[in-house]
């Protein structure tokens, strides 16, 4: 695939072409649909999804291209506030007050924007500890390494919750993210409901400079540190975990492992935000519950477009873009790339009414 052309907002620099996945089924099509060319940008979580994505829908439209920069979810969201990118990728949505105040460049104004929960995965813990694959945490636990009150991996808080593991007398190097990171925002927001006595700096994109630890750029970045460091733990898309050792969290009376189906099953008993507008299918994630069988720290990764736009070139090919990522096919094939979680029949129903009103 080319690479994608510059957009019109100083922060693309260089854009990045996927590699198309090779393990995605085609969906049912001739290959003779919808023709053009259109450019997305956002979150790095999403890349394995995206490149399923962009596969099964151009096998079906081999005219039409799609393009996608995973520049992190700040940069994703400010492309599309700018108008060098018709589509945006966040691990978070706007706000209901970034919304009334942005000028959305491709947008018409008055009519908003449309913004779909399309990627649900957890969160990992992942961590480098030799002779160590797995480990119990609770949040407090978990909100001491980050804001290093713990700082040894055999401290009584981590051991105690593992009795039967042999903890090294090493030191714990926390790695977090560099850039402005909706992974972030979910992890810290999981943090701040779950342990705000320990963590008290909220949910939060920008990694406080305060709790120091290493910072590494984008999702890629933090695995890199995790993987070649001694003693190092961070956070990632669940899909990046590879063969690291990971975190399960105590939810309740029980420590649950990160799984699609843990993810979806917070999503589902987490209501919708207030205030929004009817295409507006953001998600309050309900981090502390006691619900048995759910993984409270999750990613609910958005796709966000405009309901109307001013130029209305390839608006077909945005439409037809959306509808494969929301419907059964494309869910698979995403869930089949990198792990997540399909979205919920109701939210399918919700979502697809929305998309098919772009214009």
């Amino acid at each position: 695939m080319k690479l994608p052309r510059l957009g019109t907002v100083s922060i693309i620099a260089l854009t990045t072409a996927l590699t198309l996945s090779a393990c995605v089924p085609a969906p049912v099509g001739d290959g003779t649909g919808l023709s053009g060319t259109i450019i997305g940008a956002g979150a790095s979580s999403q890349q394995a999804a995206q490149e399923a994505w962009v596969r099964g829908f151009q096998l079906a439209n081999v005219q039409a291209t799609i393009e996608y920069d995973p520049i992190g979810s700040g940069g994703g969201r400010d492309t599309f506030i700018g108008g060098g990118a018709v589509f945006a990728a966040s691990d978070r949505a706007f706000s209901v007050e970034e919304i009334a105040e942005e000028d959305f460049v491709s947008c018409v104004p008055g009519t908003g924007i449309l913004e779909i929960p399309a990627y649900i995965s957890p969160i990992a813990i992942i961590f480098n500890v030799e002779g160590v694959d797995a480990l119990n945490l609770d949040a407090a636990t978990i909100a001491g390494i980050f804001t290093r009150e713990i700082d040894q991996w055999d401290d009584a808080a981590i051991a105690d919750q593992n009795p039967t593991v042999d903890l090294p007398d090493q030191r714990i190097t926390a790695v977090h993210r560099a850039d402005d990171s909706g992974t972030t925002a979910n992890f810290t927001g999981y943090l701040s409901d779950t342990a705000p006595q320990v963590w008290d700096a909220g949910a939060i994109e920008k990694w406080p400079l305060e709790f120091g630890g290493e910072a590494a750029l984008q999702t890629s970045g933090v695995v890199d540190a995790v993987t070649n460091g001694t003693g190092t733990i961070g956070y990632a898309d669940a899909s990046r975990a590879g063969q690291l050792g990971t975190v399960s969290v105590k939810v309740g009376d029980e420590y649950v492992p990160y799984s699609p189906e843990a993810a979806a099953a917070i999503v589902d008993v987490s209501p919708f935000g207030e205030g929004r507008g009817p295409t507006d299918f953001a998600v309050e994630i309900d981090r502390d519950s006691t619900e048995a069988g759910v993984y409270p720290v999750v990613l609910i990764s958005y796709l966000i477009a405009c309901n109307e736009y001013v130029s209305k070139d390839r608006v077909d090919v945005i439409r037809g873009y959306l509808e494969y990522v929301i419907s059964p096919e494309g869910q698979q094939a995403a869930a089949a790339s990198a792990g997540s979680a399909p979205i919920s029949p109701r939210l399918f129903d919700q979502a697809s009414a929305a998309v098919a009103a772009i214009r």
